[in-house]
């Protein structure tokens, strides 16, 4: 006998049955699992956002939404072509804990996984809010409001509250007077209170340096000079003759004549359909009747354009102190030196006027 070999002994059929069948599931586990990993890889990365013409659809995620109130807001777009894939992954990526408010850019042929991150990312696309040719803080409102998530009412309520008060440090001045008509960037789901302290932050800017030294070279405060920019803007919208048309009126100043402003009247009035000032419009008793009180009104009659306040601060430093607009009805305004001239240019206007049956 060999005792420094060991015996050979061949496997049972049982163990080698035992064998093919661990190694069989095995084969099964990884099979499936596989087969698993593959749809999962599937639903998470695989397009599932579907656009009409594959053209960038804008969602609206309000301020304090759910997760189903996000679901809502997407089927109802019909963005989701698979619904229990894009949920199945949201709640794997508990979506419902990062909901961010805000405007989205969805484009077509995201996965499941791309929307969900873009979502809670609050990577939002900022908008263009534009408004000019305002009357006044409520207009000014109802024109800002379709444009971001703030409704009107709290953006007049924030304006005329003591926490923007206390912004300004006083509470007599005109409020109107720090919008400056232009087109800002914004994030839709901006507050009242957002957009006005913003709006506050630009009037600094715009007033910062050049434009607050020209105006006390002026010896004009701010808000005059926004009151007298205001008329301006009501008198002509040729931006060619406003720097003319502000002239005018600081010579009057000057020389502690009324303005005579027409737009003063129309101000007070409030009424669109008239066109033509009449003599009996200029005897009505109000602060803002420049016909009756001296200097400029308390408060501007609109929200001026920069143009217009670029013109008063680089007045034409002529010495007209008349104009009309001109006969020809081009919008344009014939400017005079005397009274005499003026008068002449008056009559021309008026039979214009008379010849379209323009009487009111």
């Amino acid at each position: 006998m060999d005792y420094y070999h060991t015996r050979y002994t061949r496997p049972t059929k049982k163990k080698s049955g035992f064998r093919k069948i661990f190694f069989g599931f095995i084969i099964f586990i990884l099979i499936v699992g596989g087969g698993l990993g593959y749809h999962a890889y599937r639903v998470i990365y695989e397009p599932n956002v579907w656009t009409t013409d594959g053209k960038v659809v804008i969602i609206k995620i309000p301020t304090g939404s759910e997760y189903d109130d996000v679901k809502n807001i997407l089927y109802e777009n019909g963005l989701i072509i698979h619904r229990k894939n894009f949920e199945w992954v949201a709640d794997f990526k508990s979506f419902d804990k990062s909901i961010k408010a805000g405007n989205y850019e969805i484009r077509n042929g995201l996965s499941n996984n791309d929307l969900i991150n873009l979502l809670r990312s609050g990577d939002q696309k900022p908008i263009n809010v534009i408004f000019n040719n305002i009357r006044d803080i409520y207009q000014l409102a109802s024109k800002v409001a379709p444009q971001i998530e703030a409704d009107s009412a709290s953006i007049v309520d924030f304006i005329n509250s003591d926490k923007f008060s206390s912004q300004l440090g006083t509470d007599s001045a005109d409020r109107s007077i720090y919008f400056i008509p232009n087109t800002y960037e914004f994030y839709w789901n901006t507050s009242a209170e957002g957009f006005v302290l913003r709006m506050h932050e630009e009037y600094e800017k715009f007033w910062g340096g050049k434009r607050k030294n020209l105006a006390k070279e002026m010896d004009m405060s701010i808000e005059e000079v926004v009151i007298l920019a205001s008329i301006v803007e009501k008198e002509t919208q040729k931006n060619s003759e406003k720097a003319a048309i502000a002239g005018v009126y600081i010579n009057r100043i000057q020389r502690k004549w009324l303005l005579q402003a027409d737009p003063t009247l129309l101000y007070i009035l409030n009424d669109q359909s008239i066109r033509r000032v009449l003599n009996v419009h200029k005897k009505i008793d109000s602060p803002y009747n420049t016909y009756k009180y001296l200097g400029v009104p308390p408060g501007p009659i609109c929200i001026p354009s920069i143009s217009s306040i670029d013109a008063v601060l680089n007045y034409d430093r002529g010495d007209y102190f008349y104009f009309c607009a001109r006969s020809d009805l081009s919008g344009y305004h014939a400017f005079s030196k005397g009274l005499t001239q003026h008068n002449k240019n008056a009559k021309k206007y008026q039979q214009a006027l008379n010849a379209l049956k323009i009487y009111k």
